[in-house]
């Protein structure tokens, strides 16, 4: 459905934000993750056709979208990282209005948005009275509402609550089913439980395009639980990469990623897919060095 061969995006003489980037996706629910400043944001306007790559191609059914960008959009619904609201609009208005844009003209379809996304009971509340999640909702709702086959959303739970993250994250993992979900974060709990895969950049590379389940199992071994007495943390720190650490009367519980045991008394833990990245990432620098 989507390809990406050899993307990059210059801005000015040596600074590449995105450097060769390829990669191929079908449906589910890609988790695109990495630092801030990664290349994610950059790399998900480029596929949302508000820029064009300074070199390489992305091909939505074989066509390049930078040649020809109507190939996508029409099919396209994109949630940006900044996503604002018009102050006098209320959220249907908000929505009628959207609908106009993209030429949908199904008064229903809107109704059935905001069901979908829990604001049918606040439709006629000013969308700017709205929390950062109901904006959320309201950002997806506009994307949504052409059908269209990818789905672009850049860092949604930025800025909201728990209860709003896990809403908005099974929200978008239901839109996973039949669809391409394209999903920027440098929060890792958010696509540990909806991803099917994960694309995995870093200083504007591709470093890993696999699936969670993937990173996890290579990580088993390699992350391990301890519990050692607090005057004890110092020089173990300093020795083996401490993933977290919680001071319980008088000793230090800790989470290690380390290749074999790292001290008396550890035991193998089943990694979270954080702790597996991290783990994956400080295997690579020891290679490195």
């Amino acid at each position: 459905m989507l390809e990406l061969r050899g993307v990059t995006k210059q801005f000015g003489k040596d600074v590449k934000a995105v450097d060769g980037v390829s990669l191929a996706f079908g449906q589910g629910v890609v988790g695109l993750i990495g630092h801030n400043g990664a290349g994610k944001s950059t790399l998900m306007q480029m596929i949302a056709t508000l820029t064009r790559p300074s070199a390489g191609q992305i091909l939505f059914d074989g066509v390049d979208i930078a040649r020809k960008p109507d190939a996508i959009r029409r099919r396209l619904g994109y949630l940006p990282q900044d996503f604002g609201v018009y102050p006098n609009l209320s959220a249907l208005e908000f929505m009628q209005y959207f609908a106009a844009l993209k030429g949908v003209r199904d008064g229903a379809r809107i109704r059935r948005l905001l069901e979908l996304v829990n604001l049918h009971d606040q439709a006629h509340r000013p969308a700017a009275s709205f929390s950062g999640g109901m904006k959320r909702r309201l950002g997806i709702a506009q994307a949504l509402l052409n059908d269209p086959d990818i789905l672009v959303v850049d860092e949604p739970t930025a800025g909201l609550d728990p209860e709003e993250r896990l809403r908005f994250r099974n929200l978008l993992s239901e839109l996973g089913y039949g669809k391409l979900v394209l999903l920027s974060t440098h929060i890792v709990s958010d696509v540990e439980s909806i991803a099917t895969e994960l694309a995995i950049m870093r200083s504007g590379r591709l470093v890993a395009h696999e699936t969670p389940e993937a990173i996890l199992q290579r990580a088993r071994g390699q992350v391990w639980s301890a519990s050692v007495p607090e005057a004890d943390y110092a020089a173990l720190r300093e020795r083996v990469h401490v993933l977290q650490a919680q001071r319980q009367g008088g000793r230090m519980a800790l989470r290690i990623a380390h290749p074999e045991l790292p001290c008396l008394g550890a035991r193998e833990a089943e990694p979270s897919l954080e702790e597996a990245l991290m783990a994956q990432r400080y295997a690579q620098q020891a290679e490195a060095a």
